[in-house]
């Protein structure tokens, strides 16, 4: 196995909890109501074009003319996204201030709208911490698509078999296993340690 030279995190499920359920069992405290409202309006498909850099204007504009009446709950979806990342899960947290303070280099990668993911460095400082980051909404690529991990790795300099990846989706890990980084699939912190001391890394 290739010793390590850069770790690249993920943020969503990996570092920052995100659930959009979270505003939504107020906004609307039905049930099956909210479930198909964030299954067939503002679903994960039509958030994870704001993750490849639509803006969210054109988002709410194209759910709207098709779901008139909810243009409101549509609305709060951005207004309220704050409510969705509460928490930081600490023990990640940890775990990337310990490869930080070893000086390894780390950076991030992350499907994330442009503007929500400054909103979430002002709420948690440590997604500032690291060497860089790429946002998917700034350069209009997401996970899995390999040209993200080919963006990541030419813009900060890696060595794509001396690369160990961090991220909770089976098809992200396997994705950029295939682009020829090394890779771990995140379930929890705990999981995570273990799994790095399974690494060789480089001085």
């Amino acid at each position: 196995m290739t010793e390590i030279r850069h770790i690249v995190f993920d943020i969503g499920k990996v570092l920052v909890h995100y659930d959009p359920e979270l505003p939504f069992r107020r906004i609307i405290p039905d049930d099956r109501r909210r479930a198909w409202f964030l299954s067939e309006v503002c679903s994960h498909e039509w958030n994870v074009e704001q993750d490849r850099g639509r803006t969210w204007i054109e988002a709410e504009d194209e759910l709207i003319a098709r779901f008139l009446d909810e243009a409101d709950n549509i609305r709060a979806f951005r207004r309220h996204w704050a409510e969705m990342v509460p928490y930081a899960y600490d023990d990640s947290v940890a775990i990337l201030r310990e490869q930080l303070d070893a000086g390894r280099d780390v950076t991030m990668l992350t499907n994330f709208a442009s503007d929500t993911f400054r909103e979430a460095q002002e709420m948690y400082p440590f997604l500032k911490s690291s060497r860089g980051v790429t946002v998917s909404g700034d350069i209009r690529l997401i996970k899995p698509d390999p040209a993200i991990y080919a963006h990541h790795t030419r813009v900060f300099g890696l060595d794509p078999a001396a690369t160990l990846f961090i991220d909770d989706s089976e098809k992200n890990v396997a994705s950029a296993r295939e682009f020829g980084w090394q890779a771990i699939l995140f379930e929890d912190p705990e999981q995570l340690r273990a799994d790095l001391t399974g690494y060789r890394f480089a001085d």
